[in-house]
């Protein structure tokens, strides 16, 4: 019994995605534009082009379009090949914004993608992350 407390305080300590309120109706769009245009991008296979969708952070850490379309392709199947596309909710988690979307990967099998999103300084909007969740009541 013990171990549930301890398990219940922590999930009661997790930030949890709120309602991004704050953002404008243009920032809205932006955001989804950047994720569309990314998607648009792996369907192409134009690994440049899917790479400058990202944050510096993460060009940094991938080094180059080839390295990036190869973790894309090898870990994130469901969103570099889609059968279907949903965008959900957009919500700040952690003071950023938090796009998600659901995908319908080639197996059939749908996953929600969380896709945190970084204002440059230039006002565009890039892509900081993607975590992958299951979505195990949808499968097509």
């Amino acid at each position: 019994m013990p171990r549930m407390l301890v398990l219940l305080a922590v999930i009661l300590l997790l930030p949890m995605p709120a309602p991004a309120q704050d953002l404008s109706a243009g920032d809205r769009d932006a955001i989804r534009q950047v994720i569309e245009s990314q998607l648009d991008a792996f369907r192409r296979d134009d690994a440049g082009e899917a790479f400058s969708y990202a944050s510096p952070m993460i060009q940094e850490k991938f080094g180059n379009p080839a390295n990036f379309m190869r973790m894309v392709r090898e870990g994130y199947t469901p969103v570099y090949r889609p059968r279907s596309v949903e965008f959900q909710d957009l919500k700040m988690q952690q003071g950023r914004p938090a796009q998600e979307v659901l995908f319908v990967g080639p197996d059939g099998r749908a996953v929600l993608a969380r896709y945190f999103m970084e204002r440059q300084p230039s006002g565009r909007w890039r892509i900081d992350g993607v975590v992958l969740m299951r979505a195990p009541d949808r499968v097509v």
